[in-house]
């Protein structure tokens, strides 16, 4: 609501303000430029049907008194009220349009292998260092969900809980590194198992993990079939992710500093068969680029809904305009009655 004192501000008048306003009713604004027509429309066939008879008296009063002009004085306050009340019919208006937003997120299990063989050099500059960039990218492009962590090699072991500190969630996976753990090999299902167990009473309308591991389960108590079974039950819908090359590729440097190569051998059935079993997708990334690639589609896959709400606040300001209009008609009022309205008319 605007302040009782500032309605008797002249900025009311500024053209500045004048060209901000939103006009419901605009095209009454040409009454603006008709009424003066039609007021000296109105004096001339007054001066036809009434002419006047001028009379030369120069000993009495001079015959061009500017004096005679403040004649005009009322009939320019009658006009400046009509303008006044064609503004303010005119309904000037500021609209400030809100959008708000909001989603409803989904829970995202982010399950990592850190065995020894994502230490090859396949990737910039190995396996698991890019998986971790790639990571971090993801969850900060994450809006509202709950992220969690899991990493595994020999045994799984879960890193963090279902949480929307994405600040938190990189600081950790920053953190990972190959000898958080003494058991070898690769516990793909204990892995899930374990994802599975911090999912357990999550009530997102969307659940989702996502598994990065480079080997074939060799190690740990649960066969992932049984865990992917597991999660397709939970509603869990598991992508999977193969990192790594097949063949020959880099691995550290021998005696000489001269790099070494090592044979790798993928094997995708496993991972394939479970983002089958889940309803998912299984992706194959053989380099950094792609990796970047597969996490862009998962999150394209999985985006949250998000709902917009827009509000639209109308401010009407035709109540300064009315006050003014009312000012200068009493105003014409006054000077109607007063020597100015038959100033030198006898």
């Amino acid at each position: 609501m605007t302040d009782v004192s500032s309605f008797f501000s002249w900025s009311w008048f500024s053209p500045e303000t004048l060209r901000s306003f939103e006009w419901e009713n605009f095209f009454l604004l040409h009454l603006i430029w008709i009424i003066p027509i039609l007021l000296l429309i109105r004096k001339f066939i007054k001066l036809i049907k009434k002419p006047v008879l001028e009379l030369s008296l120069p000993k009495i009063v001079p015959t061009k008194n500017p004096w005679t002009y403040l004649r005009l004085l009322p009939s320019f306050f009658f006009l400046l009220a009509l303008w006044m009340v064609v503004i303010a019919l005119a309904r000037p208006q500021r609209t400030n349009e809100k959008v708000e937003q909001y989603t409803e997120g989904i829970d995202i299990m982010l399950v990592m292998d850190i065995s020894e063989s994502m230490d090859l050099q396949d990737f910039t500059p190995n396996r698991l260092e890019a998986a971790k960039e790639t990571a971090i990218d993801f969850i900060n492009g994450r809006i509202a969900d709950r992220i969690g962590m899991v990493i595994f090699s020999g045994e799984a072991f879960s890193l963090a809980p279902l949480t929307t500190d994405y600040e938190l969630l990189t600081d950790l996976v920053n953190s990972i590194t190959f000898n958080m753990m003494d058991a070898k090999g690769t516990a793909i299902g204990s892995a899930v198992s374990t994802g599975i167990n911090r999912m357990r009473e999550s009530e997102a309308k969307s659940k989702v993990m996502v598994l990065l591991s480079d080997g074939d389960n060799n190690a740990g108590n649960v066969d992932p079939v049984f865990a992917a079974q597991l999660a397709e039950a939970m509603d869990v819908k598991i992508y999977t992710i193969a990192v790594g090359k097949d063949g020959m590729v880099p691995y550290g440097t021998d005696f000489f500093g001269r790099p070494q190569m090592i044979e790798s051998y993928l094997n995708e059935e496993t991972l394939r068969n479970i983002a089958r079993i889940t309803k998912a997708e299984f992706f194959r990334a053989s380099d950094d680029k792609a990796l970047e690639n597969i996490f862009t589609k998962i999150d394209e896959l999985e985006k949250a809904e998000i709902i917009e709400s827009r509000y639209k606040e109308t401010m009407d300001y035709y109540r300064p305009y009315l006050i003014w209009g009312i000012i200068f008609f009493f105003i014409w009022l006054t000077l109607k009655n007063t020597f100015f309205n038959n100033f030198l008319l006898d």
